[in-house]
């Protein structure tokens, strides 16, 4: 391709978004430039510490279930708060977590924290995928959802990089780092982000109130739980990158450098094309995309059995990363097309709380697996796991009607009649018969309004 063609094809691919979304996604590439303690949190309580890795495991394992705890709770918020008063909490709790982490010594201290800086940490993103929903038009989203997913990983293969330099010099800075970053995160929300909760509708001589969606309306929409089950599937598998493959490896012998040079090839894979891999899949059928994902990245951990070299491994990973980055705005998009317009931040919080629960239970999983029959179950394990929800999405796919041919994320009629007003700046800021009711999913589910 062309230079002028490359830069045809990157000014269609961040064209026609409104600015509400740029602040955003600079706030979530911030937020990822200072991501301190999710990397370097074992290896500073057993070098800096001296604490024994079961200890690190430990704290890690609470960290991870702070963010099990704050997943529900944060899309309740986001429904009921607003999204922004959401993500300024959330990254306000942040930054004073993670300083806290860097000075407290005692081993309870320590847990305690670290349970609240998962918890704090994981509380903005239902709120940052609701507002992302709320602000971009339902043709857009997935390239969206897209660009985000890329921030996310850009601004972490950044800080991978250059918080390893910092912590040489001292693991305090690194955490102090932290905090300023999540702060500068709440100032732009702050300064640069209204609110985009829409309002619920009340009952009016035309019609009556829109209905309440509660965590009981959510768990009782068999479809969108279902979609939840096999996104928890699909985060086990691909969990398995950052938990199963380094001790794999290191069991056949290899060093952590080596696994870093196999691990590296995701990072740099997804920077380099999950913008032209989003554009070639922008407009076509979600459901091939999502059985497609689930069986490449299933079978593409898979391949890890036959690997003997870092060359094959690297390989395997490239598979799975392309799979990865199929599915990541896709499944995003799927969860904003099953949520009803005044209850995202409540899915939001659902569809998280399944890759939250995924990275408890992985670290268990495979460590059992590997320790008892070996690795080469482990990666048939996720063969199996990957054919299984390759064939849930079909089967809980199969007689929807497809998306629009306009690229339309199937939202319901006066959702997407709602989000087409020019770049949405508050719902509640639009004329009163440009936004009529939208039924809540799981109590009144017409074939217009599901994908």
């Amino acid at each position: 391709m062309s230079v002028a063609g490359l830069r045809r094809a990157a000014s269609e691919s961040v064209s026609g978004l409104p600015r509400e979304f740029w602040w955003l996604w600079t706030s979530t590439l911030v937020n990822r430039l200072g991501a301190f303690v999710a990397t370097f949190m074992a290896l500073y309580l057993t070098l800096e510490r001296g604490y024994s890795p079961s200890y690190a495991g430990l704290v890690a394992s609470l960290h991870g279930l702070g963010g099990v705890v704050s997943s529900l709770g944060a899309g309740v918020m986001a429904d009921r708060l607003g999204r922004r008063p959401t993500m300024l909490i959330a990254q306000s709790s942040t930054a004073a977590s993670v300083a806290l982490l860097g000075f407290v010594q005692h081993p309870v201290a320590i847990a305690a924290v670290a349970f609240l800086v998962g918890m704090a940490s994981n509380a903005s993103r239902p709120a940052v995928q609701a507002m992302m929903a709320d602000i971009v038009r339902p043709e857009d989203r997935v390239r969206a959802f897209s660009l985000n997913y890329w921030a996310i990983n850009l601004g972490f293969a950044v800080s991978s990089a250059g918080a390893g330099f910092i912590a040489e010099y001292s693991y305090l800075a690194g955490f102090l780092g932290e905090a300023v970053m999540t702060l500068i995160c709440a100032v732009v929300v702050f300064v640069k982000l209204p609110e985009s909760r829409p309002q619920r509708a009340k009952a009016t001589a035309d019609g009556p109130a829109e209905p309440e969606v509660s965590m009981g309306t959510v768990l009782r929409d068999g479809r969108f739980m279902s979609v939840v089950g096999l996104s928890f599937l699909i985060a086990l598998i691909f969990m398995q990158g950052h938990v199963g493959l380094p001790l794999a490896m290191g069991a056949d012998g290899f060093s952590s450098s080596d696994f870093g040079m196999a691990i590296a090839v995701n990072g740099v894979l997804i920077v380099a094309l999950q913008i032209p891999v989003t554009r070639f899949i922008e407009h076509r059928d979600p459901r091939r995309l999502l059985i497609i994902s689930a069986v490449l990245a299933g079978y593409g951990f898979g391949l890890t059995a036959f690997a003997g070299s870092i060359a094959v491994y690297a390989l395997t990973v490239c598979v799975w990363t392309l799979a990865e980055i199929i599915n990541a705005p896709t499944q995003t998009g799927l969860v904003v097309r099953l949520s009803p317009l005044h209850g995202r931040g409540r899915y939001q919080g659902m569809h998280t709380l399944s890759w939250s629960v995924a990275a408890l239970i992985a670290p268990l999983m495979s460590g059992f697996v590997i320790e008892r029959y070996g690795a080469e179950w482990l990666w048939g394990l996720c063969a199996v796991l990957g054919t299984v929800a390759g064939l849930g999405y079909w089967l809980l796919m199969r007689n929807l009607p497809a998306a629009s041919a306009s690229g339309s994320t199937g939202a319901t009629g006066a959702d997407a009649q709602a989000e087409r007003i020019a770049p949405v700046r508050r719902i509640e800021d639009c004329p009163a018969d440009a936004v009529g009711p939208v039924p809540a999913a799981g109590v009144v589910s017409p074939p217009a309004s599901v994908p």
